[in-house]
Order: structure tokens, then C-alpha cells, then sequence
């Protein structure tokens, strides 16, 4: 911490700064260190002596202080510039002194402070892009104004230069300091890539004074790009970064060892602490919040639109080195241009591990409670795992390739489970539907998914024997059954999981059975297929579901054949679904008197597992940041069909058909759920209302003929053994259901449907806006942008 005088020689500067309403002499040394020299003030001490007031006050009444404090033109090579210029002196000279360090530290606080009030003014938010005299492109210095350096691009490649600086945020190599800044210059920081992984086999000691100087640049470094905080959401994801831009740049000579460092800081964490009990307690973890802010730099970096962008290919591996030389070259953005090209199992397995390690650990439950460390930044994990797969394809491949998937499943699932009755976690529940969506794509995902569950991570779900296949569709049963209202647009997201994994799986618990069949119940009754234009797409998708196993994965799934049995009223009653307005109108009567949107009754909740607690709201008050819609189903997928020899093949899009048809091809949504209060026949009230010939343009579509002809085989074979053998025990049903056969019985299989998941700007879009709500709410200590005019979205109290 500062002293006290130091902080009180600080506040008098910023109270001087803040009153002149001359321009300070840019010439004023004593002055402006004040701001740097000598003080030894936090960045905690920084927040609090330079209050948002003061700062907007500047900014506004004397912009020429603001201006000279962020950076003065060096008017001569006597004379000390301001804190740009200081940062950019610390990264040629090599920061040798303890002194110098101390200037760099506080010139990075108090940029990081000041930032974002820049950025919050549109008539500054140039100023940084603006031309410096003097600050030459090729390092020579030359005046003319052609080749001078905007301010952002100085700043910029001063914070890589000091990321790998010796003795400062690296260990230095050599016996003696760097004597020389021509050292610093030529030193080839390959060689001080932070920590072991990808393309880096040299463990560094920890050393927690260089933790805490590459944090606190890493720190600046976001503050620098979020700028796109404010800016409006745009409905083209086209504008780029210009801070990431060129940062990521080949300008930045120091992108690869950069972008390898912070990826393997990440992927090494292992917060558990060498596995001793309460380790974390004994010593505080100084690694964590690097980690941290490391996960927070790589996937704003990482903030790339793929759909607008040419991907490397993904067939072949190579060996040699860790990116991958042989694919074209990629996009311009070298963090994801090297991210698409790791190609190596090792690092892979690197990679997937460490992701699956941290991801696992808040689900951690030990006999001695909080034994072990929790870590929060799931979220950006999530969004570096999603980024890895998109941008990866290679990397997606071997994540399915062994049940390591599984891994990323459970961790998945439990955040799904814990955060569903929780408004403020509504941008973590559609991350992970989104990767859960991304990976139901590929055949692989359905297969691992048979695999038995036997952790037993403590959820609130019930008790069940089974496979990782039933955990998924116990949790999605949950969601839909037990979340909050917002989380209906991701019904047809869930659902069309199950689908695509639908055909694989080999045998579900008579719990899942149960459940499926207990959403079907729900969907299907009049008042909810009635009350919005869209809703019957959901039976759709279920019925799809039940016709893949059937046709697919019969013999291992007596259960959900006993259950379809037992509820054959349900599909009877889709069958005859009554049409005539006055049945139609007494069922809209039925959904004004009951305003849950599904009953739970009929669905047998059973216990719980041991050791969960129930999912919990939003404490009252709790911030949350607002997110921009997202696309509906069918512009999230692309339809493919799975050929017989197992190969995937793109289906032509088919041409939307209008509302008034309302009917899905083939069960495929047609529309988002945001849109479903839009009317198919509006009446004079312009609320939508459904009509005889809506109900029958999508019911005489239901697939139901594969389930009707096995209830017409089964059931009268089922009533006969209960008959002949006085039967009211379910189990001798179910071992004659596991002998039975429909073989030649059913009608001819369908090809199997995938819905896969497609990049496009719209998502793009909502990860911009969901990535940066997550770094603004996290990042508290210091509140870097609390409070500021953040336009990207909105800040909200629950």
C-alpha cells in the first residue's frame, strides 16, 4: 500500500488537475510527477483518489490537462513525457531501477482509470487514434506526420514490450541485468513465453512480483479494449476492434509468445493446490487472478466474427511444430489465426484437461467443506472452450473422439441445473445450450453420451441409474419445467439436442423415459398448442425424438417403449385434436385461468440427490447486464442428412413458409420463439388468435405414424400378458418389451436429421455483448467501468 503522504501528494495533484481552469504546462515537471514519480499507490488507492466526477470534470473544462496527463509531445528528449510516453520510455529502457517500475505501475493505474471516461465521450474517443509528431512508424522518430504512430498503437506495443520485460514480468536469463535497451530490443521473447503447455516446454519458477506487474499491464490492456463497450450493439458484426485489430496485428512482434502465454497460464492452473486440504486458506493464491484476467485478454482477443471470415481447413494433421503450416493461411487476427492452427494431440490433450480442471472444480465436494479453492470465472471459460471448438475444427474432433468429452458435459449441466431459476444467470444458461448445441452436431457426441453416469455430482435433480444420455434429459426436463419465464427461447435450442442425439442412444432409464413423456403431456395439451403461433414445433421435436429411437435404438429401449405405451392417450389425443372454433376458443379461455406455462403434475419428482440444494433466484438487487436477442432455430442451424455409410449431407434450406401455414418441414422450426407472440390471423384486436385451418395446416403433419403402428403391435400384446398371467407388475412388461421385435412391422425408416450448428453474425453479435457483460460485472476490485456510460448493453438490478 502507499503511504499516507504519498496518497496525500497524489489527491492534492488530481484536486490541482481538476480546479486549473488554465492548461497546465505540459513543460511542468514538478507537477505532473506527482501523478507517478515516487508514489507507491495502488490501484485500489488510484480508484479511490481520482473520483468519476473529478474525471468527467476535466474532461469537460480543461481538456487540455486530460490531454497532456494521458500524453505530452516530447518537445525535447530533456523533458519527461506524460503516462503514454512514460510506458513507452519504461519499454525501451527495460524498467532496471526499481524507480522506473514504480513509474510504469502507476502509469498503468491511472491510464486504466482514465480510460474509460475517454472512451464514454464520443468527441474523444478519437483522440487516441489521433496522430503523435514525433513518434515515428519505423522507430526512427521522423517528424513527418505521414509516418507518425497514433497514440493507441504506441500504447499498445509499449504494454507487449513490458509483458516480456526481464526481472520486471519475466524472469531475466542471464547472470547480469540487461545492461542495454538495444537488449531489450532484440530479445526474442519466444524464449519467456510465461508457462509450460502449448509449443513450450520450459516451466518458469512462479514468481508472484511478476504475476502481480503482468496483471496489473493485462488490466490496462482490457481497459484499452474496451472501447467496444461503448458502442451500440451493431446489427452488422462487421465493426472490428481497432485496439484488437492491431494488437493482434503483425505490428505486435510479440503476438505468438503473447497469445501462447496466456493460453497455457490458463490451461496450467490447477487451483486445487497441489491437493492438500485447505491449502488455499494457508496461502493466498496470487496465481488465480492473473489466470483470470489472462482467460478475460484471450477471449476478447478472440472476438472474431468466423462466419464473415475465411477458417483454415481442418482435414489432415501434420507434426512439427505447434501451429499448423500446412492449412492456408488463416484470418488476419494472428491470436485466432494461431488458435486455429494448434494441431497436436499433446497439446490438445493440454488444452482439454486443463479447461475440463477448472471447469470441474466448483462442482468439487469433498468431506471437509470449502477444502478446496472455487474458482469464478467459469463464464469466460466457457466462452474460450466455445471459441477453441469454432475456431478449431481439428480441436473439436478430438474432444469427441474419447469420452473426455464428458468432462465439459457434467460441468455444463450443473451450471445449466444450478443457474435455472437465477434471472441474473440467463447469458450462462445460453452458453451452455449453445456448446451443448454445437457438439449434438456431430455423431460422436450422441455416441459418448451412452456411457454410464457414476459421479454423482451433487444436483438437484432426482435420482437416477443411468447413463450421461439421462443426465442431459433430466436437466433439460428440469430447465423447462422448473426455470423462469426468460428462459423460453431456449426451449427449441434444448430440444433440438435431443433430437440430433435422438438416433444413438442405446438405453434410457425408466426416470428419462418418464420425463419425455411428461413433456410431450405438457406441450401437447390444447391450451399451450393454441396460445402462441409456434408452440406445436415442440411436439415436433418430441415425436422426432421418439421415432429415432424407435426406428434406431429399439432393442435397448424398453422403457421409453413401456412408457410410450402406458401415456398412448397422449398420442391419441394429438391425433384427434379438435379443430372447431368454439373447442378452440374453450381452450384460450383454459390458458387465461392458468398461468404456469407447464404443470409439473404427472411428472413423479422423486428425491433428490443427496448433498444438492435447490436451484435459487436472484438475490433481489443483483446486477445483471441486458444481451441481445439471439437467432431463432433455424437460423442457429443447418439442416444435414446422415447418409447410409455415416457421412453428413447438407439439406438445401427450404423457403420459409409464412405464418399463416405455421407448419414445420419435417418438425424444423420456422421461427424463433421471440417471435411467437407474432399473429398467423389477427383479429380486430391485433392479437393473434389461431384458426380451424392454422390447426389443421401443421396437424395434419404430425409424424405419428411410427408410434401408431407400435401401439397398434404392442399394445393389444401387452394387455394380453396382463390379462393371462394376472399381471400388475411392471417388470415382467418391460423383459417381455426387451425380447419383442418390430423388425418388417414399422414403416420405413427415415433418414436421420441433424441439426447443426451454423456461425453467423447474429451470434457473433450476442457473444460481443454477452463476453464484455461478464468482464464488466467481474472485474469489481478495482470497479474499472462501473458507473460509466457503457452503451453495448444495459446494467440492471434484479
Amino acid at each position: 500500500m502507499g503511504s499516507t503522504d504519498s496518497k496525500l501528494n497524489f489527491r492534492k495533484a488530481v484536486i490541482q488537475l481538476t480546479t486549473k481552469t488554465q492548461p497546465v504546462e505540459a513543460t511542468d515537471d514538478a507537477f505532473w510527477d506527482q501523478f507517478w514519480a515516487d508514489t507507491a499507490t495502488s490501484v485500489q488507492d488510484v480508484f479511490a483518489l481520482v473520483p468519476a466526477a473529478e474525471i468527467r470534470a476535466v474532461r469537460e473544462e480543461s481538456p487540455s490537462n486530460l490531454a497532456t496527463l494521458c500524453y505530452k509531445p516530447a518537445l525535447c528528449s530533456c523533458l519527461p513525457p506524460q503516462a503514454v510516453e512514460k510506458l513507452v520510455q519504461g519499454a525501451e529502457s527495460g524498467c532496471h531501477s526499481e524507480k522506473e517500475k514504480q513509474i510504469v505501475l502507476n502509469c498503468s493505474r491511472l491510464l486504466t482509470r482514465v480510460l474509460p471516461y475517454i472512451f464514454e465521450d464520443p468527441d474523444w474517443r478519437g483522440f487516441f487514434w489521433s496522430t503523435v509528431p514525433g513518434a515515428g512508424r519505423g522507430g526512427q522518430g521522423e517528424e513527418d506526420d505521414e509516418h507518425a504512430r497514433p497514440l493507441a498503437e504506441s500504447l499498445l506495443l509499449a504494454i507487449a514490450d513490458l509483458l516480456f520485460c526481464p526481472d520486471f514480468t519475466v524472469q531475466s536469463h542471464r547472470r547480469s541485468t540487461v545492461d542495454s535497451a538495444e537488449d531489450v530490443h532484440s530479445l526474442d521473447s519466444c524464449e519467456y513465453i510465461w508457462e509450460a503447455g502449448v509449443g513450450f516446454a520450459h516451466s518458469p519458477q512462479p514468481n508472484y512480483i511478476h504475476d502481480m506487474n503482468r496483471m496489473e499491464l493485462l488490466k490496462l490492456l482490457l481497459t484499452c479494449f474496451s472501447e467496444a463497450m461503448y458502442l451500440p450493439p451493431a446489427p452488422e458484426s462487421g465493426s472490428t476492434n481497432p485496439w484488437v485489430q492491431f494488437f493482434c496485428s503483425t505490428e505486435n512482434r510479440h503476438a505468438l509468445p503473447l497469445f501462447t502465454s496466456l493460453l497455457n497460464t490458463v490451461c496450467a492452473y490447477d487451483p486445487v493446490g497441489y491437493g492438500i486440504p485447505y491449502n488455499h486458506l494457508l496461502f493466498s493464491d496470487y496465481r488465480e487472478p492473473l489466470v483470470e484476467e489472462a482467460a478475460q485478454v484471450l477471449i476478447v482477443t478472440l472476438d472474431h466474427d468466423s462466419a464473415s471470415s475465411a477458417s483454415p481447413t481442418v482435414d489432415g494433421t501434420t507434426t512439427g511444430t505447434a501451429m499448423d503450416d500446412a492449412d492456408p493461411p488463416g484470418p488476419e487476427n494472428l491470436f485466432v489465426n494461431y488458435l486455429s492452427r494448434i494441431h497436436r494431440e499433446e497439446d490438445f490433450q493440454f488444452i482439454l484437461k486443463g479447461i475440463a480442471r477448472l471447469l470441474s472444480n466448483p462442482l468439487l465436494q469433498t468431506y471437509l467443506p470449502n477444502s478446496t479453492k472455487k474458482i469464478q470465472f467459469h463464464q469466460e471459460l466457457l466462452v474460450l472452450f466455445w471459441k477453441l471448438c469454432d475456431f478449431n475444427k481439428k480441436f473439436l474432433f478430438f474432444v469427441l473422439k474419447s469420452s473426455d468429452v464428458l468432462d465439459i458435459l457434467v460441468p455444463i449441466l450443473f451450471f445449466l441445473n444450478d443457474a435455472r431459476a437465477d434471472q441474473s444467470r440467463v447469458g450462462l444458461m445460453h452458453i451452455g445450450v449453445f456448446i451443448l448445441l454445437l457438439l449434438s452436431g456431430e455423431r460422436n457426441f450422441g455416441v459418448r453420451l451412452n456411457k454410464p453416469y457414476s459421479i454423482r455430482v451433487p444436483m438437484d435433480i432426482p435420482v437416477f441409474t443411468g447413463t450421461h444420455a439421462d443426465l442431459l434429459i433430466v436437466v433439460f426436463h428440469k430447465i423447462i419445467t422448473s426455470g423462469h419465464q426468460r428462459l423460453q427461447p431456449l426451449f427449441d435450442c434444448l430440444l433440438t439436442i435431443v433430437v440430433n442425439v435422438s438416433p444413438y442412444l442405446k438405453s434410457l432409464s425408466m426416470v428419462t423415459a418418464n420425463k419425455l413423456l411428461h413433456l410431450l403431456e405438457a406441450f401437447s395439451t390444447t391450451w399451450f398448442l393454441f396460445s402462441a403461433a409456434q408452440n406445436h414445433h415442440l411436439v415436433f421435436f418430441l415425436l422426432e425424438v421418439f421415432n429415432n429411437i424407435i426406428q434406431y435404438q429399439f432393442d435397448g429401449n424398453s422403457n421409453l417403449v413401456y412408457a410410450i405405451i402406458r401415456k398412448r392417450s397422449i398420442f391419441h389425443q394429438l391425433a384427434n385434436l379438435p379443430t372447431d372454433p368454439p373447442t378452440i376458443h374453450k381452450a384460450l379461455q383454459r390458458r387465461r385461468r392458468t398461468p404456469e406455462p407447464l404443470s409439473r403434475t404427472g411428472s413423479q419428482e422423486g428425491t433428490s440427490m443427496e448433498g444438492s440444494r435447490p436451484a435459487a433466484p436472484a438475490e433481489p438487487g443483483t446486477l445483471k447486464t441486458s444481451l441481445v436477442a439471439t437467432p431463432g432455430i433455424d437460423k442457429l442451424t443447418e439442416k444435414s442428412q446422415v447418409s447410409e455409410d455415416g457421412t453428413l449431407r447438407s439439406l438445401e434450406p427450404e423457403p420459409q413458409q409464412s405464418l399463416e401455414d405455421g407448419s414445420p418441414a419435417k418438425g424444423e422450426p420456422s421461427q424463433a420463439w421471440r417471435e411467437q407472440r407474432r399473429p398467423s390471423t389477427s383479429s380486430a384486436s391485433g392479437q393473434w388468435s389461431p384458426t380451424p385451418e392454422w390447426v389443421l395446416s401443421w396437424k395434419s403433419k404430425l409424424p405419428l405414424q411410427t408410434i401408431m403402428r407400435l401401439l397398434q403391435v404392442l399394445v393389444p400384446q401387452v394387455e394380453k400378458i396382463c390379462i393371462d398371467k394376472g399381471l400388475t407388475d411392471e417388470s415382467e412388461i418391460l423383459r417381455f418389451l426387451q425380447h419383442g421385435t418390430l423388425v418388417g412391422l414399422l414403416p420405413v425408416p427415415h433418414p436421420i436429421l441433424i441439426r447443426k450448428y451454423q456461425a453467423n453474425s447474429g451470434t457473433a453479435m450476442w457473444f460481443r455483448t454477452y463476453m464484455w457483460g461478464v468482464i464488466y460485472l467481474r472485474n469489481v476490485d478495482p470497479p474499472v467501468w462501473y458507473d460509466t456510460d457503457v452503451k453495448l448493453f444495459e446494467i440492471q438490478r434484479v
